[in-house]
Parts: C-alpha cells; sequence; structure tokens
C-alpha cells in the first residue's frame, strides 16, 4: 500500500503533505527530524492518511494537494473539526 498524508507541526501549526509505502515509519522519520524540509517544525501530529494501492495513485493525490489549492481546501472542509486549534 502507498499513503498520501497530512501532518501538522505542533511548533508553528503548518501542514506538511507527503506520500510513503511505510507511513509508521515515515512519521516517525519526521518525529526524529531525519526529513530536511521537517526538522526544525517537529513534533508532528498525523491529522488524516488515505491509502493507495497503486504508487501512481498515490503520488498523483499528493501533487494534487500540493499543487492545487482546491484540492486542499476541499480536505480542510472535509476535517474542519479535526484541524480545530483551540
Amino acid at each position: 500500500m502507498f499513503y498520501v498524508y497530512v501532518i501538522r507541526s505542533k511548533k508553528d501549526k503548518e501542514f506538511y503533505i507527503g506520500c510513503t509505502n511505510d507511513l509508521k515509519r515515515r512519521f516517525a522519520e519526521h518525529n526524529s527530524g531525519q526529513g530536511k524540509s521537517t526538522k526544525g517544525r517537529r513534533p508532528f501530529e498525523l491529522l488524516y492518511y488515505e491509502a493507495y494501492k497503486a504508487k501512481q495513485d498515490a503520488v498523483h493525490r499528493e501533487k494534487m494537494l500540493k499543487l492545487r489549492a482546491t484540492a486542499l481546501g476541499q480536505l480542510k472542509r472535509r476535517l474542519k473539526h479535526s484541524l480545530f486549534i483551540p
């Protein structure tokens, strides 16, 4: 399986969208500072993920979430209660 995931930094409250074939490992890497783009923003919380059988589908969805404001906006509307920051 391949996963598209959304994590949020507990430090700056910003989102990060990624794609992986091992979600547990990748999430642990983000929180241990192994990712260049997320190293200084840890710790993270996992907010959302989608599973795909084909890598191409997961990569395409990741790109749509990163490049298309509409796709990310729709996801944020679907997760409005999960994304609430008190």
